[in-house]
């Protein structure tokens, strides 16, 4: 159906019986070699040629460093813009000293995590955590007394920090338990466990956006 809009011009809307004329431009994007794609029959060779007029290659974050620290004031001003939050001196260079595997979602789920628990006017590097770390390790991090590990902190009772840094997250995405889990570093999975252990304590919960 793409490659007949793309070939076509033109369009059918649902229900309708009438083609519409198109005067759009398509812009795809994808993390895939499309060629290897092709070669290996994942991939429509036709609609490939289609979509390839004008490629533009653009490497990932950890080969273009000095995009990092605009890109995350860029990020800042759209999720902190009415805390006026700032990034420290010791979160960029935590910034720039990471590879970026998720390129930049990956970034901007960091610098959401660090608005959460950002306690002042500026994000400090302790506020600065990455996708390969747990809310458990985040609250453990936070907490003034350290904890072994995730059983042992759940089994005493959730911590005040990792209490706020949950319903901050629900709060900040309208409640949607998945892309709360996504800023959290968690899975769905031990988001709805941990949310479960919230309300046995009587803990207001967000409601599902």
């Amino acid at each position: 159906k793409m490659l007949r809009v793309l070939q076509e011009k033109e369009v059918e809307r649902l229900g309708g019986n009438k083609l519409v004329p198109l005067d759009v431009r398509v812009l795809a994007t994808t993390n895939r070699d499309l060629r290897e794609e092709v070669a290996a029959g994942r991939f429509r060779e036709d609609l490939y040629y289609r979509l390839n007029v004008f490629p533009l290659q653009l490497p990932p974050l950890r080969e273009r460093p000095s995009d990092i620290l605009p890109l995350a004031a860029a990020l800042m001003q759209r999720h902190a813009a009415e805390r006026q939050l700032t990034l420290s001196r010791d979160a960029q260079l935590k910034l720039l000293a990471h590879e970026w595997p998720g390129n930049v979602r990956e970034l901007e789920n960091c610098l959401q995590r660090a608005v959460i628990l950002a306690s002042g006017r500026e994000v400090a590097g302790e506020d600065i955590f990455f996708e390969n770390m747990g809310a458990a390790e985040i609250a453990q991090s936070c907490a003034a007394a350290p904890v072994a590990n995730e059983s042992a902190m759940l089994d005493g009772g959730l911590r005040s920090a990792e209490k706020q840094m949950i319903v901050s997250a629900l709060e900040t995405v309208g409640g949607k338990r998945k892309d709360a889990a996504k800023i959290l570093g968690i899975s769905p999975r031990t988001l709805r466990y941990k949310l479960a252990r919230l309300k046995e304590q009587g803990v207001a919960i967000p409601a599902t956006g």
